[in-house]
């Protein structure tokens, strides 16, 4: 059955080869790159996960442009640098659709969808400039008793709603995915670069109440 409580449709460009990710019973998994291009200069280079049952992988240049339906999938990878579990996201495919340049111009490019629970208490902030965001923890159900742990990052109205929010709180949000470069530093000096992927909330709902970004 579908699950209903985690959507994602991403529009873009293919922006790496096919990469070997895992197998389960047989099936194998690649990994590859969506280059996802904004309203503003800038993009999103987003993960995809997909089964070799689902796409010839012959099929798919660097370049062709697709459309990819599934969910938002989370996994704990142990980083030896850092000496803990590190959440990562990525986009597993449940369809992908081949497109032409021409087509995609009618397709919403980062469609994003979850019903779930917070499972930590959010983050509320303000920017030296005085724009406020809310940082949340959705926990969101998947088949066999299994759940996505996704960040959800939420700006002005959405951001105070959410920082009001307690653990347990079930609530649906609207909104894209998105990745966000940042520098980590080590006790040695050593600076790497790193990116996070997060969902960038536009509107929240939780019971009969809806907020929209402002």
């Amino acid at each position: 059955m579908e699950n209903i409580n985690n959507h994602i449709g991403i529009l873009g460009r293919v922006s790496s080869d096919f990469e070997f990710s895992h197998e389960v019973y047989g099936e194998g998994f690649y990994r590859f790159y969506v280059e996802i291009y904004r309203l503003s200069d800038v993009s999103d280079l987003l993960p995809v996960t997909v089964s070799e049952r689902i796409v010839d992988m012959n099929s798919l240049d660097v370049g062709s442009w697709v459309y990819v339906q599934g969910q938002i999938r989370s996994y704990n990878n142990y980083v030896e640098a850092d000496r803990r579990n590190k959440l990562i996201l990525t986009v597993f495919a449940k369809e992908i659709e081949i497109l032409t340049e021409g087509e995609a111009l009618d397709v919403n490019p980062n469609d994003v969808f979850l019903n779930g629970y917070v499972c930590k208490a959010p983050i509320y902030r303000t920017t030296p400039f005085g724009r406020e965001i809310a940082d949340v923890l959705l926990a969101v159900n998947r088949s066999y008793n299994k759940s996505d742990y996704i960040p959800c990052i939420a700006w002005g109205r959405n951001a105070r709603y959410a920082g009001r929010l307690t653990v347990g709180a079930n609530i649906r949000v609207w909104g894209r995915m998105q990745s966000r470069a940042y520098q980590k530093r080590y006790e040695d000096g050593e600076v790497v670069e790193k990116t996070a992927y997060e969902v960038s909330v536009s509107r929240i709902e939780s019971g009969l109440e809806d907020q929209d970004d402002e």
